[in-house]
């Protein structure tokens, strides 16, 4: 289908920018430059709405995925599940906006952490894949009751919902696939192996303010807004606790599986209506800091990107957001929103 731009978002330099960065230019540099120490599992860190833990077995150890299971009240419900499946640098609890338009519009809404991340358990000795994600989302579902799903995956949850939609197509209602990493092969494109043992030491050096600059950068076109601060701390918490070393060596382990398992070559096998929501100022792409600056140049141009797998995708729909960047969910949730629901009742 041909791609659509959002109304809301074709100036380049909306006014609500520069009273955002007014605004954080006013903080403390306290609230700025700083995060909490939190635990492994993000215990002292508040969630929008109550955690639940689905504990299950695999690969010889039990664990425990954290998830958020919310519903309408019986006069809205629509009778569909949506499921919100976080990226690499987020958290279920990252949803929470999106949690509150789709509980609105009758959705029971499932928001799982998955294993690995944020407030489920941080294994030793895992082998991390998308297969085994998608593996241990589909048990979460079916101890749920939830037999058909939508599949809302942003980022790395996006790959995640490629592959789960790959595996268990019957029980996918639609995918809807936000700013997905993974829409390039990246060492199919040039960028070098890093072992997990340096992916690792590099995130031993994960601070607020190395998150925050990373996302300004890749995430958000070089703009900040205040509303981000709790993210990052959300994150930057883990990396400063006492359990950083198992939260350095699970994303070291994660990324390993991000950069070694493309999802880009299967989009022609997918079989189930999909939904891309892109923001065009996004530039994430890992691995392009280590790669020659003739490759970095040319990757996560997700225009690009985001057209090209509109094609590939058998069936796609494409909505653009120009002026927007990685996680158009947190950064303009009002015109995200109305996009994604518009996009659920399958319009135009």
């Amino acid at each position: 289908m041909p791609a659509r731009e959002h109304p809301a978002f074709r100036l380049p330099f909306p006014a609500l920018w520069l009273a955002a960065a007014t605004a954080i230019a006013a903080l403390p540099v306290a609230a700025r430059d700083t995060a909490p120490a939190y635990d492994g599992t993000l215990s002292a860190f508040e969630y929008p709405h109550p955690r639940r833990q689905h504990a299950f077995q695999s690969q010889g150890q039990a664990l425990s995925m954290a998830y958020m299971d919310v519903r309408p009240d019986a006069a809205r419900d629509n009778g569909r599940t949506a499921v919100l499946l976080h990226g690499k640098n987020f958290c279920g609890a990252t949803w929470e906006a999106t949690i509150a338009v789709l509980v609105d519009a009758g959705w029971r809404v499932v928001a799982p952490d998955q294993v690995g991340f944020c407030a489920s358990t941080k294994p030793h000795g895992y082998q991390f894949s998308f297969a085994q994600l998608a593996d241990n989302t589909h048990g979460l579902l079916a101890a749920l009751g939830v037999r058909q799903a939508t599949l809302i995956g942003h980022s790395m949850g996006g790959m995640l919902a490629t592959r789960y939609a790959l595996m268990y197509p019957d029980a996918v209602s639609q995918l809807v696939l936000v700013n997905p990493i993974g829409l390039e092969d990246w060492q199919a494109e040039g960028v070098p192996y890093a072992t997990i043992d340096q992916l690792a030491e590099g995130e031993r050096g994960t601070t607020f303010d190395s998150i925050k600059a990373y996302q300004t950068k890749f995430y958000y076109n070089g703009r900040w807004a205040p509303a981000y601060d709790r993210w990052v701390m959300m994150l930057a918490g883990m990396y400063a606790g006492p359990d950083r070393e198992i939260v350095a060596w699970n994303q070291a382990q994660t990324s390993d599986m991000v950069f070694t398992q493309p999802v880009v070559h299967e989009f022609p096998r997918l079989r189930v209506p999909t939904l891309l929501l892109i923001g065009g100022k996004d530039r994430t792409a890992p691995g392009a800091n280590r790669a020659p600056e003739a490759i970095a140049q040319r990757l996560g141009d997700y225009p690009v990107l985001g057209r090209r797998a509109a094609e590939t995708i058998p069936g796609a729909n494409l909505v653009e957001f120009p002026a927007l960047g990685h996680s158009p969910q947190v950064e303009a949730p009002e015109a995200f929103h109305a996009a994604l629901l518009r996009g659920l009742e399958g319009g135009e």
